[in-house]
């Protein structure tokens, strides 16, 4: 099966400790709903506010994220599907995509 990147985006700062309950559970049953269709989550993980981010850029190391932006990657995952529509499929069904979104791209498999 092919694997595919999942970032994630959400309202800045991103911090996975404001998730409400009923997003918590809309996120406990994302798995069931991959499997049922033929997808696996391989790996995921939520990333820690945007705010505790460094950015490096040559030999410049700053504090925060490289850019100011309404909405930051909030975390990721790995996802096996048969193919790239099934993996836009199963995106879709992530709750992410009602307050920021979510975005697939094909894992380089070389």
């Amino acid at each position: 099966m092919a694997r595919y990147g999942i970032l994630v985006y959400s309202p800045s700062p991103a911090d996975p400790m404001d998730c409400t309950p009923d997003y918590m559970r809309l996120l406990e049953r994302y798995p069931a709903q991959v499997e049922e269709l033929g997808g696996r989550i391989v790996a995921g993980f939520a990333l820690q506010p945007s705010t505790t981010a460094t950015s490096i850029r040559g030999d410049v190391v700053t504090d925060g994220p490289f850019a100011e932006a309404k909405e930051v990657v909030a975390g990721f995952y790995v996802l096996e599907a048969p193919d790239l529509d099934m993996a836009l499929r199963i995106a879709k069904l992530n709750p992410a995509v009602q307050d920021g979104g979510v975005e697939v791209r094909p894992l380089f498999a070389g």
